[in-house]
């Protein structure tokens, strides 16, 4: 005789809804259960990757990803607070990082750009396979940014972000938000095309890398220590120094 199917009653909160189907959303719904799955297995079959969450109650008990369901029981999950602290009811995923750097897909070479020009270390290459994305997110401790939901699913991956917005400008508004990273900006740290830190230098010793035009009228050189491009405040750098200035929280003093 076959087994009757069970089933649990699921409430996902805030932005975990982005991943549920539209009738799911911000509601509580039945999902049946095969077997006796781990939670965190049932809460990625509905589509949410494991990176996304920080809380999951059943029956009002907070419980790890390995808590086994058996039916009859009623979920809550909750996204990341990253600027809310939580430990005393158990978060599930390590603090968030002291010092935020991240990995980008390669999908997202232009935010990648924008998060080095206010001066995060942000590792990105066109070529990186999910493989070594996955890698470099668990060794190097960056945060994984993708708008890949199945990426993010990756078992060992600790700290991820999922882009919901799709336009670049958007993407870094998003984050900076969602990660409270106003304080954080240091702009015109970075090299926009490598990653590599930016040094003060004298006009004398970029003399031979920019036109005689330039340093005739420009006094404030910079060159990143990793591919030595030189920077100075061209014509792109009061757009730049807006887009800067949009994620700086008032009263920051950067």
């Amino acid at each position: 005789m076959t087994a009757t199917p069970l089933e649990c009653e699921f409430r996902f909160y805030e932005e975990l809804n982005d991943f549920l189907a539209p009738a799911r959303r911000k509601r509580a719904f039945r999902h049946r259960l095969h077997g006796t799955p781990a939670v965190k297995d049932s809460i990625e079959a509905l589509g949410v990757p494991h990176t996304e969450v920080d809380l999951i109650l059943v029956d009002g008990v907070p419980v790890r990803f390995t808590h086994r369901l058996h039916g009859g029981e009623r979920v809550a999950v909750y996204p990341v607070f990253e600027r809310l602290d939580i430990a005393p009811i158990a978060r599930l995923r390590p603090a968030p990082l002291r010092t935020p750097r991240f990995v980008a897909d390669v999908h997202l070479g232009t935010l990648a750009r924008y998060l080095r020009l206010l001066g995060f270390d942000t590792h990105y290459s066109n070529r990186s396979s999910d493989a070594e994305l996955v890698r470099l997110s668990v060794t190097e401790r960056r945060i994984l940014l993708s708008r890949d939901v199945g990426l993010l699913k990756h078992k060992v991956l600790t700290h991820a972000h999922y882009m919901r917005a799709t336009d670049p400008a958007s993407q870094l508004s998003e984050i900076v938000r969602a990660l409270d990273l106003g304080r954080r900006i240091r702009p015109f740290t970075r090299c926009m095309r490598c990653n590599g830190r930016l040094r003060r230098v004298s006009t004398a010793r970029v003399a031979a890398s920019v036109p005689a035009r330039v340093r005739e009228m420009t006094r404030h050189f910079a060159r990143c220590s990793g591919c030595g491009r030189c920077y100075w405040p061209g014509t792109h750098y009061q757009r730049l120094a807006r887009m800067v200035a949009e994620h700086v929280p008032a009263g920051a003093g950067i």
